[in-house]
């Protein structure tokens, strides 16, 4: 068995029933027509003009949230830092430093109760919010995911859970923060502002809401990291299935405004130099160089890429074993933390808070050496920027228990901010001694490994970083030291050992590698964090998935992979499709229609008429019509024959009363007669089908063949559009003609998106249930649709690559014979079907 995959997890959580896709397709029905009309060149350009302000909008917006967060973290932490500080020196003299940990423990499990209680406001905010975007952008809606209240939660939480001394980031969030910013900007309108409403007629659509998103992931991204290009990747490679070249263009805006905005704040703040763009992200790996005075020195040869790609390999099992740990810590949370009371989920945040800070507080103490400063000499003929980096690394070193003129290295690592001790080990020339680090990356791994999954805002990408780091500067040390390579650069050992492991935690490939080039400003590093980027996500997925699709996968959320396995190609449409179809005619009665909604689930529903041709009197006169009529008929699946097909094999359907029924039909059957079965139907009931007007229920008594009908597909209406006309009753009596019906503008159709009203909640005692609605108008007459001989890979790459939310399935005759959706196309359920296929071959 592979890493922490063993036998007994066979009952791996499937996809669940209850997400929604979103619906990327165009409705082309009659209002959308009428838009279409009434388009013309100016008011198409002023739609683009308002897109790019939007997308400038989320930018700035994502960038601002960046400042709030980085601006109150830095605070917290300093006012924190420094009252421990002061503490501890004081203390050491006088031997009360158990004072020094109570009061460290009293500022760490405060904010970290503030951002629990945060998380129980809006327990979506939990967590880095990665494989939420990933989801939304795949094209599932995660309830609550993109809404205001989130991202106030997911803000204020991450702030608090940073300065409370977790081992989390703040970048993970702001990728979170971001996609909401996008989502919920351009609407003008939020649920839990309802009083505040702005006549803002456009981009009501999931088609727009996710480009939206895509723009502000990216952005988040592009303000953690200050990398616009890394960004733009991101949302590329992690989510947007649907993808087009304005889409880009507008992306890299939005990442750059988000990048430019933080930049120019922060550089203002910090350093009072408005106008200047110093700090470009919220993390910054500073410059990478050699001193001038060693000539010897490069920042990496050839040499080293043998070394890069081992570490590339170690990095992959440490993320692979990261990985199946944090699963393991997160399936016993899904079974014995979240179904207790929520205090449960806060007081676990503040145990991990408690052992965290005893942890850093005795490690520092006990643990660490005392280490001779480096000598800063050199700096002197360095550039300005250098020497400031420098004083900036050597500012951050912290002397605990240590005599003059050193410094005690455990307490610089873990006494810092997360990204102060990243850069200490990137730049920092004086020696940590390998004990140290191997004792700080041990600690740091299990710490952050527990800490991801609480009940907290949390990033992974800075701890991972450090961790790795601290991984690459040990190897460093052990070169030097026990093998003797004077020439190697240990700040390049700990970015490649940063990479390493953080490729082989979170699997990113194309953005990571842009994304660590673009916080290092140091092109040549770009072949050496490839390899290790690429070499390290080979041995972690030989093991196990991504730590991002390992929690996508224990929420039970339907994604779509980039492509299909090639043995999916042995089914085709016709094995995976629902047969078993709710449908709606072109003219149905109202109290048919509520019935329908208000007894089944489904999002859509096709509209059909019924095909009842008596083609028995021509089979008779002329043997070429006959047999032609015969090839049709051969040739054409149909409902009633797929279901009487899968109920044999009596594994897909679920209705025991269903299955009764083959079964018995099944029984009366006798094989001599070898009589067509549309015969048998005509014979034994002259008159036509069953006639099924809206306000009848299908019989309990009907044969396969009654139930199964043909019927011919004229369209797809969503069940948002029908309460929508139920809501504003569009409809017409018996005595009317359907003209008369009210007719509905596009902008009253989309007026309640995204939330439109649940048919549970609606009083319709003013309708009468006698009266017709005509729903042609509103349907998607040209849904795109599949023949039932359709190869696996095809209709996924249809569903994928347009963002498809229902696919018909029509014969060759224009009969609808069933209809795929997300769940059919999960990994899961296609593997069911694949054994399904191998025992009926």
């Amino acid at each position: 068995t592979t890493l922490g995959e063993t036998h007994e997890e066979e009952d791996e959580i499937l996809p669940r029933k209850d997400y929604e896709s979103l619906d990327y397709d165009r409705c082309i029905n009659d209002p959308y027509l009428e838009v279409l009309e009434s388009m013309d060149n100016k008011k198409a350009q002023r739609y683009e003009a308002v897109k790019w302000v939007m997308v400038f909008a989320i930018g700035v917006c994502t960038g601002l949230v960046g400042l709030f967060v980085d601006f109150f973290v830095r605070l917290f932490t300093q006012l924190k830092l420094r009252v421990v500080q002061s503490s501890v020196e004081e203390c050491t003299e006088k031997g009360c430093l158990a004072l020094s940990l109570l009061e460290l423990l009293g500022f760490n499990l405060t904010f970290v109760f503030l951002a629990s209680l945060l998380v129980l406001i809006q327990p979506v905010a939990a967590g880095s919010g990665i494989p939420e975007i990933k989801c939304y952008l795949n094209g599932v809606k995660v309830p609550g995911v993109v809404r205001l209240r989130t991202v106030v939660c997911k803000a204020m939480g991450v702030l608090f859970s940073v300065a409370g001394g977790l081992f989390v980031g703040k970048e993970g969030p702001m990728i979170h923060s971001g996609a909401v910013v996008g989502a919920g900007l351009p609407q003008f309108q939020s649920i839990s502002l309802r009083k505040i409403q702005f006549n803002f007629p456009y981009f009501r659509s999931d088609r727009d809401k996710r480009d939206f998103v895509s723009a502000g992931a990216a952005a988040g991204v592009a303000a953690a990291f200050g990398a616009p290009i890394g960004g733009t990747l991101f949302s590329l490679e992690e989510g947007s299935s649907f993808w087009n070249q304005g889409l880009t263009w507008k992306v890299l805006f939005c990442s750059m405004a988000a990048t430019f905005t933080l930049n120019f704040f922060r550089s203002g703040i910090q350093f009072g130099s408005w106008g200047s763009f110093q700090l470009p992200g919220l993390l910054n790996f500073g410059e990478f160089k050699c001193s001038e005075s060693d000539k010897k020195c490069h920042l990496w040869t050839a040499v080293d890429l043998g070394f890069f790609i081992l570490m590339g390999i170690v990095g992959g099992l440490l993320g692979a074993t990261f990985n199946c740990l944090n699963k393991r810590l997160a399936k016993y949370r899904m079974r014995n933390v979240h179904p207790k009371p929520k205090l449960v989920r806060v007081l676990e945040s503040l145990l991990v808070s408690l052992t965290t800070t005893v942890v850093v507080f005795v490690a520092s103490m006990v643990l660490g050496e005392c280490r001779q400063m480096s000598s800063t000499s050199h700096s002197g003929n360095d550039t300005l920027t250098l020497q400031g980096m420098s004083e900036d690394v050597n500012s951050s070193i912290k002397t605990f228990f240590c005599p003059n003129e050193t410094y005690n290295d455990m307490a610089t690592l873990f006494f810092n901010p997360q990204e102060s001790a990243i850069l200490q080990l990137f730049h920092q020339d004086g020696t940590f001694s390998p004990v140290t680090l191997s004792l700080f990356f041990l600690l740091y791994f299990l710490l952050s490994c527990w800490t991801y999954g609480i009940s907290v805002p949390s990033g992974l990408f800075v701890p991972s970083l450090l961790c790795g780091a601290a991984f690459g500067r040990l190897v460093a040390n052990l070169l030097k030291s026990y093998i003797g390579l004077d020439h190697i650069y240990s700040g390049t050992f700990a970015l490649i050992g940063a990479a390493a492991f953080l490729g082989g935690v979170v699997r990113m490939t194309i953005s990571l590698t842009v994304i660590l080039i673009e916080s290092t400003n140091e092109i040549t590093y770009g072949l050496p964090i490839m390899i290790t980027l690429m070499v390290a996500k080979w041995t972690g997925d030989f093991f196990n998935k991504g730590i991002y699709d390992i929690h996508v996968n224990l929420r039970g959320v339907p994604l779509l992979e980039w492509e299909t396995e090639v043995e999916m190609d042995k089914l085709r449409a016709s094995d995976i499709m629902e047969p078993n179809l709710t449908y709606v005619y072109p003219h149905t009665r109202i109290q048919s229609l509520v019935s329908i909604l208000r007894t089944t689930v489904h999002h859509a529903f096709p509209v059909v008429t019924e095909n009842r041709g008596n083609e028995r009197e021509f089979m008779k006169g002329n043997q070429l019509i006959s047999n032609n009529i015969k090839f049709k008929k051969s040739s054409i699946l149909t409902r009633a024959g797929e279901q009487r097909k899968r109920s044999q094999s009596m594994k897909s359907y679920p209705s025991s009363e269903l299955r009764n029924m083959c079964d018995e039909h099944i029984a009366t059957e006798e094989p001599p007669e070898k009589e067509d079965l549309l015969q048998q139907m005509l014979e034994r009931r002259y008159t036509p089908y069953p006639n099924l007007y809206p306000d009848q229920s299908p019989s309990e008594e009907w044969t396969m063949e009654e139930r199964f009908r043909p019927l011919t597909f004229h369209g797809l209406i969503l069940r948002s559009q029908l309460v929508t006309l139920l809501v504003r009753g569009v409809c017409y009596s018996e005595s009317q003609s359907s003209a008369s019906q009210p007719r509905l503008s596009h902008a009253e159709m989309s007026e309640d998106y995204p939330r439109y009203p649940d048919i549970h909640d609606l009083d319709l005692t003013l309708l009468n249930p006698r009266m017709i609605v005509d729903v042609t108008p509103y349907m998607n007459p040209s849904p795109f649709a599949v023949s039932p001989n359709t190869h696996v890979s095809q209709v996924f790459n249809l569903f994928r690559t347009m963002g498809l939310r229902h696919l018909p399935v029509v014969n060759a005759v224009g009969e609808i014979v069933g209809i795929i959706t997300r769940h059919n196309l999960t990994h899961e359920f296609l593997q069911a079907r694949l054994r399904q296929h191998y025992q009926t071959i």
